[in-house]
């Protein structure tokens, strides 16, 4: 089966299925964050000590995703992402019957490193059963797996944690995670690509090699991550200890911000397709994510009800970069090492996002967020100069 044959409905349906083992891998990668409150009540954990356990399958996955990435141009997407769901619900199950802090820990990042196979596979699946007219609009659908995935997290499991315990509360990313594998297997199919023996060599080529655009993206991409891990990260804990607002509200407010992510995300992967651009929309991004940041410090060094507001655009503006940069680097590396690519691309977002809960924690600590908000502000800043509008591979009408 090839992209002139399938139907419509099918290429859709293939669409939702790689949404969903996404989505339900972020509740796992993502949905830990929720469980912070809780440690940092019943546990006796401090803000730094739980986010470092909330970002334990941030770390794993940064140890696969180039291996997953691989694993996707040699073996194919649907057989990754039904394995790595597979694992990964294994890995929650364990971790919800762990005894200790520290197995959990260790069963977090084993389960990231399992989670990790969502990324390269299903952005794969997308580009390479979507035409470039299509192609930001469906890459920008299927990003809206991360903000669901927080929302539904943020919807759940705090209520579970605090209801039932930590334990509890595992096994909801671990069950969600078991039906994506399922799903994966019986409902995808791999989109076509040409036999390497008959690819042009320029296919086959290190698209690393020669020039330093895929490396721009990936260094963009990693300071635009960081005011968008701090928001998902801490946004609850915030509302919950420095605003008052109980354990429902701030998991529906979460929940409704990450609605709006999503919302950015599929508009900013329209916008793309008709503008005919992936990076120019990311510039103006970056702009945007630099104000909103700097404007929620201020805000909440006055005390000021509009933080809220602001925190709900931020949720908005600092995700919707995501899925252009990914279509913009599966669009330049090609059917051949797209995989891989991507894999870089996760690597380089997650360790950032491993980084960022404990660091931030720490600053939030002893400086309070408007101190965080302020410095977050300054990354998205950084990234402008760095954005390498002219090599934007929808002039060249896609490589994939």
């Amino acid at each position: 089966m090839d992209m002139d044959t399938i139907s419509t409905a099918r290429r859709w349906t293939i669409l939702g299925i790689a949404l969903g083992a996404t989505l339900f891998a972020n509740v796992f990668i993502n949905g830990i964050a929720f469980l912070i409150p809780t440690l940092h009540r019943d546990a006796g954990l401090d803000l730094a000590q739980a986010g470092l356990i909330s970002a334990m399958p941030s770390f794993g996955m940064v140890r696969t995703l180039v291996a997953w990435g691989y694993a996707v141009d040699r073996i194919g997407e649907r057989t990754v992402l039904a394995l790595g769901a597979a694992l990964t619900a294994l890995a929650a199950f364990g971790a919800a019957l762990a005894d200790s802090l520290v197995l959990v820990a260790v069963l977090l990042f084993v389960g990231g490193m399992a989670a990790a196979s969502s990324n390269a596979a299903s952005a794969r699946m997308v580009v390479g059963w979507f035409p470039p007219r299509q192609r930001g609009l469906a890459m920008g659908i299927r990003q809206t797996a991360q903000p669901l995935g927080v929302g539904l997290g943020a919807l759940v499991i705090p209520q579970l944690a605090a209801a039932q315990g930590v334990s509890v509360a595992l096994l909801f990313p671990a069950a969600v995670c078991a039906v994506a594998a399922v799903a994966s297997w019986f409902g995808l199919i791999d989109p076509p690509r040409p036999e390497r023996a008959d690819a042009d060599p320029a296919e086959l080529a290190n698209p690393y090699r020669g020039s330093n655009t895929l490396w721009r993206i990936h260094a963009v991409s990693v300071l635009l991550v960081v005011p968008q891990v701090l928001v998902w990260t801490f946004t609850l804990v915030w509302l919950m200890t420095s605003r008052g607002w109980s354990a429902g509200a701030a998991g529906a407010l979460v929940t409704v911000a990450q609605l709006l992510g999503a919302a950015g995300r599929i508009a900013a992967g329209r916008w793309s397709d008709r503008v005919g651009s992936r990076l120019r929309p990311i510039r103006t991004i970056a702009a945007l994510a630099g104000v909103t940041m700097g404007l929620l410090a201020v805000t909440e060094f006055f005390d000021s009800p509009l933080s809220v507001v602001l925190m709900l655009i931020a949720s908005m503006v600092t995700v919707s970069d995501n899925g252009l940069a990914f279509t913009a680097i599966a669009e330049i590396a090609g059917p051949f090492w797209s995989g891989r690519a991507l894999g870089v691309q996760n690597t380089n977002q997650l360790f950032a996002a491993g980084v960022v809960p404990p660091a931030f924690g720490a600053l939030i600590g002893v400086s309070g967020y408007a101190a965080a908000f302020a410095v977050c502000a300054v990354f998205p800043l950084l990234a402008l100069p760095l954005i390498p509008v002219r090599d934007d591979p929808l002039k060249a009408g896609g490589n994939v």
